[in-house]
């Protein structure tokens, strides 16, 4: 293990051909050793790195370094104060993902989350997808645990990325399963210096007139198997008050009162779209049909959350509280 402050060299002969960046975002140990497990049998004769930080939400780190030697655990808990973020904040998500981008030197940088198990042909399929010059290829999310709560937890965060993905260029890719090269990532360092928004880094990249892709052999399982219904609806709320505090710097305060106003219309715009897109995908229409009516609890909840984000320009965290 080593702790934050600690730097690698990046010797050119030395540099990993690929980076990945696991998140703490379930926390305890089963669901970090089941990621890293699901890795394991992809490395073996490739120069790969895997940088996990953390925060005092991953249990038994002790036994985890020692189960996964070629793992590096970065000790970020002096940065991410649980007390100051609190329990559903997701700003530790973003730094912690910041720390270990930070200390990434791979050519190729991908992200994973811990909950996020990735198929046996993930690894491969990444370093494949940037043999082209995108600067970012995002891949396909699928549930994993068949249970109602995780298929309306997935559809509302993963539901466009469910396969079959189209292959091409893309405007979203989500941080559960994206891979960005290097120089990319760097030339926008400044968007995720501190922490790692998606949307902003996202959009900073197309602004500068890079692309982005989905390839749907990037295959990653969403196993949220301690799911519960308070905590999924707590992270609803901050994540879509966080999503539209991110957004408040990028647009006009006459658009940003627009965007609250017409907040109540949320929940039906954004299940509309997710059944719209399941039903074009043609597949899972029986789990979709039961998980409807929660569906519509969950965007209802997100849409609290964009409202009050839109309203007070802050994403959550204590960095966003002055």
């Amino acid at each position: 293990m080593t702790d934050e402050a600690q730097t690698g060299t990046d010797s050119a002969p030395d540099r990993p051909e690929l980076s990945i960046v696991v998140g703490i975002i379930a926390g305890g140990r089963e669901p970090t050793e089941t990621c890293l497990a699901a890795l394991e049998p992809s490395l073996k004769d490739r120069r790969v790195e895997c940088i996990v930080p953390y925060d005092a939400r991953l249990e038994q780190v002790e036994a985890l370094a020692e189960r996964f030697p070629w793992a590096d655990f970065v000790d970020a808990r002096d940065r991410v104060d649980m007390k100051r973020f609190g329990g559903f904040s997701r700003e530790h998500h973003d730094v912690l993902r910041a720390i270990g981008l930070g200390r990434a030197r791979g050519r190729i940088v991908a992200l994973l989350e811990d909950h996020g198990t990735p198929s046996p042909e993930w690894l491969g399929a990444v370093l494949d997808a940037h043999r082209d010059d995108h600067a970012a290829v995002g891949g396909a999310v699928e549930n994993g645990v068949d249970r109602i709560l995780n298929w309306a937890v997935y559809y509302c965060d993963f539901g466009r990325y469910q396969n079959p993905v189209p292959a091409g260029p893309a405007e979203f890719l989500s941080d559960s399963n994206t891979a960005y090269k290097r120089e990319a990532l760097e030339s926008v360092r400044e968007q995720w210096a501190d922490a790692f928004h998606e949307t902003a880094v996202n959009w900073e990249l197309r602004r500068r007139g890079e692309r982005m892709r989905l390839d749907p052999s990037m295959v990653v399982y969403q196993t949220r198997r301690t799911l519960r219904f308070g905590s999924a609806f707590g992270e609803r709320f901050v994540w879509g008050r966080s999503f539209a505090g991110t957004r408040c710097a990028e647009v006009s305060p006459a658009k940003r009162v627009v965007l609250a106003g017409i907040s109540f219309l949320l929940p039906a715009v954004l299940t509309w779209r997710i059944v719209s897109l399941a039903l074009r995908k043609r597949r899972n229409l029986g789990r979709l049909a039961l998980a409807l009516p929660l569906i519509g609890v969950l965007q209802s909840i997100w849409a609290t959350g964009e409202f009050v984000g839109y309203v007070t320009g802050r994403t959550g965290g204590p960095a966003s509280d002055g």
